[in-house]
């Protein structure tokens, strides 16, 4: 049996999903299945696929159910103690696979490995080297817009960009899948954030490389939807794996964050979508699950709070 799946969700990736896939077909080992789960793109993403990759598996859901849905989906559909999430608009160096499958066997703990996301247009610049959160309540890609020679180094980190990324199965069942509430965006920050609050690690392996276009689907960094989305989504991790307490105790720190961020995407023209998303986010706490507290995981939640207070003076 196989020890790894690769699962990509697609949705209107008919640009980036040749190159993708073969770059995946062109690895140093081939012991691994692919699942793409297409979000009823209609672009011909699926032509493709059947045309010129029979050896994928797709399964073609009957609307855009998001990322979220999407992942789970291929999660379902496997049968493997590791998958790997990765982008449609990417492409993989050939020991890809191999590298996050030797990170990811050093230690049962370790949960996740995000790889070292390189710009496709700018491959001397990190996409992302993982992902990091702050008592602010933001969340954000390590290393973005740096050298990547800076990034050689594996670290943990609190959580693995979903763009390209291993998980173990194992701890996916103990924790939980996508949470399908996030629909897109930030919802790696949160199964990241449930595992370290269980005392697992996410960590970096700078080996595995992957180049990536970046909003190859949204089309900008900054767009209505994302900004509404994830405006929305923040307020809902904060409200799913932090206890009462802890809130309180961030509260100065979140609403400096929350503010911020206002007048920045105010003054980016983006204010009312930001607003909108905080408001849906308000809403959204109301019905969303809310991760179990245990005393038993006390010292974790010690040590993210720890975590949370020394990324508020990390360079972006």
């Amino acid at each position: 049996m196989n020890e790894v799946t690769v699962i990509i969700p697609n949705y209107r990736g008919e640009k980036f999903i040749a190159d993708c896939l073969s770059s995946l077909l062109s690895q140093s080992r081939n012991d691994f299945d692919i699942i793409v789960v297409d979000n009823a793109s209609g672009d011909g993403s699926t032509d493709i696929i059947e045309k010129d990759f029979p050896s994928v598996k797709l399964i073609a859901l009957q609307d855009n159910y998001g990322f979220s849905r999407a992942v789970n989906e291929g999660i379902k559909a496997s049968d493997t103690p590791f998958v790997i999430l990765l982008n449609n608009d990417t492409r993989v160096e050939k020991d890809f696979v191999e590298r996050l499958l030797l990170a990811i066997k050093e230690d049962e703990r370790i949960f996740s490995v995000s790889s070292k996301m390189l710009q496709m247009t700018a491959p001397d610049r990190i996409d992302g080297a993982g992902d990091l959160y702050s008592a602010f309540g933001w969340a954000f890609a390590r290393g973005k817009d740096r050298r990547a020679e800076a990034f050689n180094k594996p670290c943990d980190i609190f959580a693995a960009c979903g763009g390209a990324s291993i998980y173990r199965r194992s701890i996916l069942d103990e924790i939980g899948w996508f949470d399908e509430f996030h629909f897109a965006y930030l919802e790696d920050v949160d199964i990241g954030y449930r595992a370290r609050i269980m005392g697992y690690r996410n960590v970096y392996e700078p080996g595995a490389r992957v180049y990536h276009y970046g909003s190859g689907v949204s089309g900008s960094r900054y767009n209505d939807f994302k900004v509404r989305l994830s405006a929305r989504n923040n307020m809902y991790i904060i409200m799913k794996n932090m206890p009462a307490p802890q809130i309180i105790l961030n509260l100065p720190f979140l609403l400096t964050g929350f503010g911020l961020k206002a007048l920045f995407f105010i003054f980016r023209g983006y204010g009312r979508a930001y607003l909108s998303g905080i408001k849906r986010g308000y809403l959204l706490c109301r019905e969303g699950r809310k991760f179990p507290y245990s005393s038993e995981n006390f010292g974790n939640y010690v040590r993210i709070q720890l975590e949370l207070l020394i990324n508020l003076f990390r360079r972006f």
